[in-house]
């Protein structure tokens, strides 16, 4: 017979049930023991751990893999979060379950009840732990912020479409400004806009349907001005400045030429001198508008200006049949920086120019007899992927030095094995089978010399209805100066008549 625990002396047993404000309760197991809770719990403690270990290598300075950071301050905290609505959401259910088979065992609502020790104990924790966790997810938060606008994420995390654009960069002027400093820039307008144009990019990028190459120009992309004038101060007046443009020959000595220019850059505005030179296009004193056929803005037939004192001249080229209503229905743009800088960050070099840079650099040697004809000729061949452009390219020279100049072969073979790392390099760095890119994909409008650029507008064929013409003289943007390896006056060996630059030279060998 089992003793009552009320009587003196008699032992203590568990009882099936206890007396609380005078109802009886049987005592149950825990809410939260139930298989989808306990499976929350184990998703939010393994995840939190991961986070934990990567935050501390961010700390000591680890350099993380960019599907690491996505996983880290993206992925990570939103299973996380999955995991966390879990543990209530099987209580919830759990709870439901309990009233469905007990009906009158439990009271419609949870008790709350502080006075007992169990209880504090659990609601204390709850409130600790819900104080870490706010903490921990606007430290995430930060840090996801953070890691969507680094360089890394935006250049490595879409490896195969942005490859080419991720590797002129870090070769070009902007190398140590963000991608976001010009993409999306201060504030949080454009911060969302950009990452809405982005959810459309994960998804062409998850399934294969980015275009090849990425078009240009980015219709997403934040104004102009407002990108570039957050450094380059459009109002600073600079004057000529003097840049020096290497050349090498195609003959067998590969000839050096330095072509010394005095750029007449210009700019300024009524405080600090009416606008000049190559900036006066700039919208500060003057504004120009133009309208192109095509997307990349290589073939533009009107153009309209007005200057300081209000004048405005239209410019329609010869020959064009365009009416006034055919103009006004064609998309008008205002002239601004891109519109000359059409590639500040992501210029991929023509052969011909690449190969004179190298030489310049004294990645080849120009000893090696037509080492810059051979170079510019294996170079556009077409290679079917980059692996394949290696092998060519070391073949190709390789095969020529070999046989056409077997006497210098083995004494010069250290400077041709040089030769063809630094050519297959070039290639690497501007050209990309994959993704269909080369330097012809992405005209570069500064200068004439390989894309039409300011023979656009600047070709004597743009004439207004009063008869002026938009000039065409050498002199109005640069100047020759005379130097031993260079000419005052250049003149062309061959005459081309009206024919521009880019016409005959297209990047490879003439």
């Amino acid at each position: 017979m089992q003793t009552s625990g009320d009587e003196p002396g008699a032992p203590e047993v568990e009882r099936p049930e206890r007396q609380t404000g005078g109802a009886a309760e049987r005592q149950l197991p825990s809410l939260a023991r139930n298989r989808l809770s306990i499976a929350g719990l184990i998703i939010a403690v393994i995840i939190l751990a991961d986070m934990l270990s990567l935050a501390g290598m961010t700390m000591l300075g680890v350099q993380l893999n960019p599907y690491v950071g996505i996983f880290a301050y993206l992925i990570g905290p939103a299973v996380m979060i999955v995991g966390l609505l879990l543990i209530p959401a099987g209580m919830l259910l759990e709870r439901r379950r309990r009233r469905k088979f007990l009906p009158g065992e439990l009271p419609p609502f949870p008790k709350l009840d502080l006075n007992q020790p169990s209880v504090r104990r659990g609601f204390l924790g709850a409130v600790g732990f819900a104080f870490f966790f706010v903490a921990l997810s606007m430290v995430a938060s930060y840090q996801g912020y953070q890691f969507t606008d680094s360089v890394m994420f935006c250049g490595q995390t879409c490896h195969v479409p942005m490859k080419p654009e991720f590797d002129a960069y870090q070769d070009s002027p902007h190398a140590r400004v963000a991608c976001a400093g010009c993409h999306v820039g201060p504030g949080a307008t454009w911060f969302v806009r950009s990452k809405l144009s982005g959810a459309y990019q994960v998804y062409a990028v998850m399934f294969n349907k980015y275009p090849r190459p990425i078009e240009t120009p980015i219709k997403e992309l934040r104004p102009i001005r407002a990108a570039c004038e957050q450094c380059h101060w459009p109002q600073k007046f600079y004057g000529a400045q003097l840049k020096v443009f290497p050349h090498y020959g195609y003959d067998e000595k590969n000839t050096p030429m330095r072509i010394q220019m005095l750029i007449k850059t210009g700019g300024g505005t009524a405080e600090f001198g009416h606008a000049t030179g190559i900036h006066w296009h700039m919208n500060i004193a003057n504004e120009v508008w133009f309208a192109a056929t095509d997307k990349q803005s290589q073939v533009i037939p009107w153009v309209k200006v007005r200057t300081p004192d209000g004048r405005t001249t239209e410019y329609l080229a010869k020959g064009s049949t365009l009416t006034p209503k055919q103009i006004e229905a064609m998309p008008i743009q205002q002239m601004d920086c891109v519109s000359c800088h059409a590639r500040p960050s992501h210029k991929f070099l023509p052969p011909d120019q690449a190969v004179d840079a190298s030489f310049e650099a004294g990645q080849l040697d120009p000893s090696l007899p037509f080492l810059k004809r051979q170079a510019v000729k294996a170079l556009i061949k077409h290679y079917s992927s980059s692996e394949e452009a290696a092998e060519g390219i070391a073949t190709s020279l390789d095969t020529f030095y070999r046989n056409r100049y077997s006497e210098i072969y083995t004494v010069k073979w250290p400077q041709i094995r040089a030769a063809i790392a630094a050519v297959q390099q070039i290639y690497k760095k501007n050209m990309f089978p994959f993704m269909r890119v080369d330097w012809r994909t992405h005209p570069d409008n500064i200068g004439h010399l390989y894309y039409p650029g300011c023979f656009r507008c600047h070709d004597g064929q743009h004439v207004s209805s009063d008869g002026r013409v938009i000039p065409q003289d050498c002199d109005t943007c640069h100047s020759v100066l005379a130097t031993p390896t260079s000419v005052a006056q250049f003149k062309h060996p061959v005459d081309v008549g009206d024919t521009t630059c880019s016409a005959c030279h297209t990047g490879g060998v003439l």
